[in-house]
């Protein structure tokens, strides 16, 4: 049966660096293809064409504007999209924060995913202590990161760190310096 990995966490936490790393080293682990689905790639341009419209500002991707108009239907659509490849019988590893999703557990949920029956789920919380994580957003430079720095104080409310005790489901990577034992200690996890 396929797999559905997630790698989830806050901006500047390195998901997508990270994933780009293991997806070689998973598929030859697990002999399986994989698709990956980046929510930035598969909707940023939508985006920056929307939120142009919304509010004038192409790179606005954290103010009430994006969150309220546009964030719930891009998550709903790289979900669609996976969906449509697992059923296909092929693995599926989805890089997007999905903050909202993990906090209320529905990425463990069989339900609310909508999964065929034996995918295995994996979700993967990359996180970094906040000053090292705002330090690497301002270091990347990247335009879509503007409101979310100029507004720090309003987004940083809304970061959290789950626990191993309240969200038994994931598996937490620290990826502030991870050697090649805690990318292989994933990389086994993610295959088992």
């Amino acid at each position: 049966m396929p797999r559905l990995i997630f790698f989830c966490g806050h901006a500047g936490t390195g998901k997508t660096t990270l994933a780009h790393r293991l997806i070689g080293p998973l598929m030859q682990a697990t002999g399986e293809p994989f698709c990956l689905l980046d929510k930035d790639t598969l909707y940023g341009r939508y985006s920056a064409a929307a939120m142009a419209a919304i509010t004038g500002d192409p790179n606005d991707r954290d103010s009430p504007a994006y969150l309220d108009n546009l964030r719930d239907p891009e998550y709903q659509g790289l979900l669609d999209t996976a969906r449509e490849n697992l059923m296909l019988g092929i693995s599926v590893l989805v890089i997007g924060p999905l903050s909202r999703e993990v906090r209320a557990h529905l990425l463990h949920d069989p339900d609310w995913l909508h999964v065929p029956d034996g995918t295995t789920v994996r979700i993967v919380w990359v996180h970094l202590l906040e000053d090292e994580a705002h330090a690497r957003i301002i270091k990347r430079g990247n335009p879509n990161d503007a409101y979310k720095l100029h507004h720090w104080e309003a987004y940083r409310t809304r970061r959290f760190m789950p626990t191993a005790a309240e969200y038994p489901e994931l598996i937490f990577f620290d990826n502030l310096a991870p050697g090649e034992a805690e990318l292989d200690g994933l990389l086994r996890a993610l295959s088992a």
